[in-house]
């Protein structure tokens, strides 16, 4: 949620990132900044009377005691007609601050001046490519023809227990998944990062803290009795352990990670792009959460994405870093950077990991503060990051590793996998 001191501060910057993120209702600025106004004076009028009452009650006293009957009377009707206007201001100071907050809500975060101008992801901006491309042979197989021809994960089962997008992984297919998460989780936790097991569900406030509600309703499973969301990614219940809360300024950075399933109704229709574990309802991931310094937000950020790079070399993957467009980032982040592999199957870049910087966006809806050297307290930023998706990171493992003799299994798994070869 963008700071309401911004919009009396700086509206040309407002209206300049909200045109670079492609925002449509740009008059909703003009309609913050007048309801904010409102909302001050409706703040000075209520103060205003509630220092008349203040004073009027001592003034009651000392006319009392003094004998002024009369006087005291007539200030005591005073009063109690500025009580009944007490709580009308009080009532339309709240009514004023609900609607201010309502339509605060609906604006996305401000991109950083470094992201690119664009709409489309055909706009984004390619940083850098690394690895090498398998040379694999003309009787290449698609992910989902290997994994049927090995017995690695079912669709067919998982439609009959469930429905479209939503796999059962099988035997060495289950194991691979398992080695996976573990790998990274391991990595993560020895770069200095705090496991956590988060739960699966989460309340409506932790959903809008992360930016989850408003903006994505649709896409979320939801648990209409108890009002409980499945999470699209842990980073929603990891980065709401810290909602409410001022962390000391000399634990910060805080680093988090978690592997959870996540859950999204957006995955579509199935064609010839969405086709195997390419999109999915129910998927796993290892997540990334850092709660940082605004001054050293940027750094790591940077750090974050090294980390997430270094994961992809040690798998031996094909990979690429996107900077994305304004067009096509979150509606919580500042700036985003995606990473694609490469299925050398399909012939076609996967996205598996995006990292992203919030800024203070998250932490002003959550309130998560730390106290600076004057103990004033401020917004930390936070910033998460896949670390990493599985689906596509299995899909090209398979892939681009597929051989005669099997699967080859990466260096970097063997120990946890217990084999060098799916066959």
């Amino acid at each position: 949620m963008l700071p309401i001191q911004l919009f009396r501060q700086q509206k040309e910057l407002i209206l300049e990132g909200l045109k670079k993120k492609n925002f449509k209702d740009i008059d909703l600025v003009d309609k913050i900044i007048s309801l904010d106004e409102a909302r001050r004076q409706a703040q000075v009028d209520n103060d205003t009377v509630a220092a008349f009452i203040n004073s009027a009650s001592k003034n009651i006293g000392q006319l009392m005691a003094k004998g002024e009957k009369d006087a005291a009377e007539t200030l005591k009707n005073e009063v109690a007609q500025n009580k009944d206007k007490a709580k009308e201001l009080s009532q339309k100071l709240g009514e004023l601050e609900t609607e201010l907050h309502d339509l605060i809500i609906q604006l996305p975060n401000l991109p950083h001046s470094s992201v690119p101008a664009g709409k489309t992801p055909e706009e984004n901006e390619i940083v850098l490519t690394y690895g090498t491309r398998p040379d694999l042979s003309a009787q290449k197989k698609p992910h989902w023809e290997l994994m049927e021809q090995y017995n690695l994960v079912n669709f067919e089962l998982g439609t009959k227990i469930t429905g479209a997008g939503f796999p059962v992984y099988i035997g060495q297919g289950a194991k691979l998944q398992r080695s996976l998460i573990s790998y990274f989780l391991n990595y993560n936790i020895d770069a200095g990062y705090t496991e956590y097991y988060p739960p699966y569900m989460v309340n409506e406030a932790s959903a809008y803290g992360t930016g989850q509600l408003p903006d994505k309703e649709g896409q979320m499973y939801h648990a209409k009795d108890d009002n409980y969301f499945l999470i699209p990614t842990a980073e929603v219940p990891v980065t709401n352990i810290h909602r409410d809360t001022i962390i000391p300024e000399q634990n910060l950075p805080v680093m988090m990670t978690a592997y959870s399933p996540c859950f999204r109704r957006e995955a579509g229709s199935y064609g010839k792009d969405v086709r195997g574990l390419n999109r999915v309802h129910q998927f796993d991931k290892v997540e990334i959460v850092q709660l940082a310094h605004p001054d050293k937000s940027y750094e790591t950020l940077e750090a974050m994405v090294k980390h997430v790079e270094t994961l992809l070399q040690n798998l031996g993957l094909e990979y690429r870093i996107l900077r994305l467009c304004g067009g096509d980032m979150s509606f919580t982040s500042a700036l985003t950077y995606d990473f694609e592999v490469y299925s050398a199957a399909q012939e076609r870049w996967l996205e598996v990991s995006s990292v992203s910087n919030f800024e203070n966006f998250q932490a002003n809806r959550m309130k998560i503060r730390f106290k600076d050297s004057t103990g004033k307290a401020q917004l930390v930023h936070t910033l998460n990051g896949s670390s990493l998706a599985l689906p596509r990171i299995m899909a090209c493992l398979l892939e681009n590793n597929q051989t005669p003799e099997g699967i080859k299994i990466p260096e970097a798994l063997q120990p946890i996998f217990g084999k060098t070869m799916i066959n």
